[in-house]
């Protein structure tokens, strides 16, 4: 189909049924995608369990076993003693297989064979009809997304073993071509066998090759109508929830007391993978996929298609963007960097707890299955406001909407000069550099002959007593009394002194006093030194001046204190406030810009009943999700669209392994509970299952060992 017959097509239906269709058919893909893996590997723990149980119990008593295979199921063709062995070695060995998803194809080819030949030679059961259909689609389809098999694919069809090419291309053809195939015989096998339950069609000795046993009890009506549409391959998922609660209902009612969860599963197939081949569902989705959706390639893509362009991949950024991508626009997001950082957790990196990579996910990653957006690498200059262009590196790109989520940078308060002393934490590259700067104070301790010294490198600031002040002070203060314990032979890294400043009367100002007291009381148990009423007045390499008469002597001061907007009002020539953030209207829009969003950080709004929001994640994503809802209406023609209200779902703060503070307006909390609930929240918000485990995985080893594994040194030093 080309644009013009695309452009008609979809121009036959309204905006509100175009936009409608859209999002309810990406909303569906998406929840299906999300879900299905762990459907997969539930389905695989069933089967395997069940098979490995078999062969325990056979494996345990093995004359049994024998006797069972010579008398009561003997195989024909096979000598009894050779087919016990081979039914013990396949259901002992290929269940673990399956279970990890290591070859999975043959695993499950090996006890499907098995099952096979038990229905042929042996007890004809409806439990070994669904397991064999169950089996049949791992063979064809391979396991899902959790398994080893998926984890080493992209590797082998690349690698220089004999014939991995040719295999690799022969399971994507199963998986592609035959898996649909073995779906559609799925459906009609499902579909004569209600009509045999029904009595519309008769059988001779059905059981063999029908589990007619299962659905005894349905009513013949609803037998019938659900078999017309499974040979249709009509509202596949829909049909295969309904036989579900069916079965579910008659096993309640006690019609079917010895009713297994395998039917549920296959059955669960139907709902995650849909009908397969020759189906009307499958019609549908290309229709929905040529007309609405266009999802297959950028360039596929519509140019009528409104297009927006979000500069910046923060919280906002994102969230604008994953809201935005299920409308029929076009989407670019820009960013000088090409991965999203999770930037309450960047203190750990600076504090060797996590690595780079289990706080980053690169952005491509993240829409690789959305054809509607396209992830640009650059870094933005300039915007051109009558000409709807904004200029990034050498290219220039224009919009039909702007969102500006670019975040904000450190804010010396028009000291400049001290950044070099003092840096701060806002991208990975501050956090590797904070890291190497504090594990090198305590190397260069460890060689030093002079005692002075020793003590000024074993004296760490931090300015500022905010959120990232605090977990920063308490993560030091563990990193030296646990996580670098017994590793030095003359300096005891116990014996650093921790020091917060802060100018004002009390840390975390923005949390209730007895919160601010709680963590003062938990950063004092640490060993950390609070000065509060102190202003930082000078920073130089070797001190800090605070006032007029006080000087710490140290080499390592991190900066926590302010920030400042990126210069998005400069590009616009718009209104900003001192921290540099764009004056915004009630819906997000720069003043004076009907198509300028500005959100986050880069955005001055009151919308907190009348007080600035603040610089929080969850406010950057609240604003992002609604700008995208903005947007959203317009292109449905929709009037009435409410003004942005920001919901404060509460403040988090960390200090150390063991204690926390959380305020949510109703409930505050403190300690152990809040440590755990902080934990929580924070591995809930990361993106990508890879980053939610690797970040529970080093914590958990931190907890219990009291060790930080990411103890590395990188970059030149610059002397000792």
């Amino acid at each position: 189909m080309n644009a013009d017959q695309a452009i008609l097509q979809e121009e036959r239906l309204s905006p509100f049924l175009r936009i409608t269709l859209r999002i309810w058919t990406k909303t569906y893909r998406s929840i299906i995608g999300l879900i299905s893996p762990f459907f997969d590997i539930l389905v695989r723990i069933f089967v395997a369990q069940a098979i490995f149980r078999s062969g325990i119990v056979k494996l345990s008593d093995w004359d049994t076993a024998l006797s069972l295979a010579r008398f009561e199921y003997p195989v024909s063709w096979m000598a009894p003693e050779t087919a016990a062995l081979i039914g013990v070695l396949i259901e002992i060995i290929a269940p673990i297989l399956l279970l990890f998803g290591l070859f999975t194809r043959g695993a499950a080819f090996a006890i499907l064979t098995l099952l096979a030949v038990s229905q042929i030679e042996y007890v004809a059961t409806d439990l070994n009809l669904w397991l064999i259909a169950i089996l049949g689609w791992y063979v064809l389809r391979g396991a899902g997304g959790f398994s080893l098999d998926r984890a080493l694919a992209g590797g082998l069809g690349g690698s220089a073993l004999p014939f991995a090419r040719p295999a690799m291309q022969f399971l994507d053809f199963l998986t592609t071509i035959i898996a649909p195939i073995w779906l559609l015989i799925i459906r009609l096998w499902l579909a004569v066998t209600l009509l045999a339950v029904a009595g519309a069609i008769g059988m001779s000795g059905p059981e063999n090759f029908l589990p007619v046993k299962t659905f005894a009890g349905m009513h013949a009506g609803v037998a019938i109508g659900l078999a017309i549409l499974l040979v249709l391959g009509l509202f596949i998922p829909l049909a295969a929830l309904a036989m579900i609660l069916i079965l579910s209902t008659l096993a309640v009612m006690g019609l079917h007391p010895d009713l297994t969860s395998y039917p549920m599963l296959l059955l669960g197939i139907l709902v995650f993978f849909g009908a397969g081949f020759l189906s009307v569902d499958r019609a549908i989705s290309a229709w929905l996929e040529a007309n609405i959706l266009f999802d297959r390639k950028y360039e596929d893509v519509p140019d009528h298609w409104p297009h927006i362009v979000v500069v910046g991949a923060g919280f906002g950024g994102l969230a604008c963007v994953n809201k935005l991508k299920n409308l029929p626009v076009r989407i670019t997001l820009i960013d000088r960097h090409n991965y999203h950082l999770f930037q309450p957790l960047l203190y750990q990196i600076a504090t060797a707890a996590l690595s780079p990579a289990d706080v980053a996910t690169p952005i491509r990653g993240l829409f690789r299955n959305d054809g509607n957006v396209r992830v640009l690498l650059g870094e933005v200059s300039a915007i051109d406001t009558a000409e709807n262009a904004l200029t990034y590196g050498q290219n220039q790109l224009t919009y039909d909407h702007l969102v500006l989520a670019t975040g904000a940078s450190h804010s010396y308060f028009g000291k400049d000069e001290w950044a070099p002393f003092a840096p701060g934490l806002k991208t990975i590259e501050d956090g590797v550099s904070v890291r190497a700067h504090v594990l090198r104070a305590f190397e260069r301790a460890e060689s030093s002959n002079d005692p002075k010294r020793v003590k000024r490198l074993l004296t760490f600031v931090i300015v500022g007593a905010g959120p990232t002040g605090v977990e920063l002070a308490g993560a030091i203060a563990e990193l030296a009394h646990q996580g670098l314990k017994d590793e030095f032979s003359r300096i005891d890294p116990a014996q650093a002194q921790i020091i917060l400043v802060q100018s004002g009367e009390r840390i975390l100002p923005a949390f209730p006093e007895e919160l601010s007291a709680h963590a003062a009381q938990s950063l004092a148990d640490l060993g950390v030194d609070i000065r509060l009423k102190s202003r930082v007045t000078d920073i130089a390499a070797d001190r800090v001046q605070i006032g007029e008469d006080m000087e710490i002597a140290t080499e390592t001061v991190l900066w926590a204190a302010g920030v400042i907007a990126s210069p998005a009002g400069k590009w616009l020539e718009a209104e900003t406030d001192r921290a540099g953030r764009v004056s915004v209207d009630e819906h997000m829009r720069v003043a004076g810009y009907d198509h300028i969003f500005a959100i986050g950080d880069t955005a001055g709004s009151n919308a907190w009943d009348g007080n600035p929001v603040p610089g929080l994640a969850p406010a950057a994503k609240q604003a992002g999700v609604y700008v995208a809802s903005y947007i959203q209406k317009q292109l449905m023609e929709s009037e009435q669209i409410a003004p942005f209200a920001y919901k404060h779902q509460g403040s988090l703060a960390t200090i150390g392994r063991k204690s926390a503070v959380a305020d949510f307006g109703f409930m505050k909390l403190h300690g152990a509970i809040a440590w755990w609930l902080w934990g929580a929240v924070h591995v809930g918000f990361l993106s990508g299952v890879r980053n939610r485990i690797s970040v529970l995985v080093n914590w958990i080893w931190s907890y219990f060992t009291l060790q930080l594994g990411i103890r590395l040194i990188t970059g030149k030093d610059s002397g000792a």
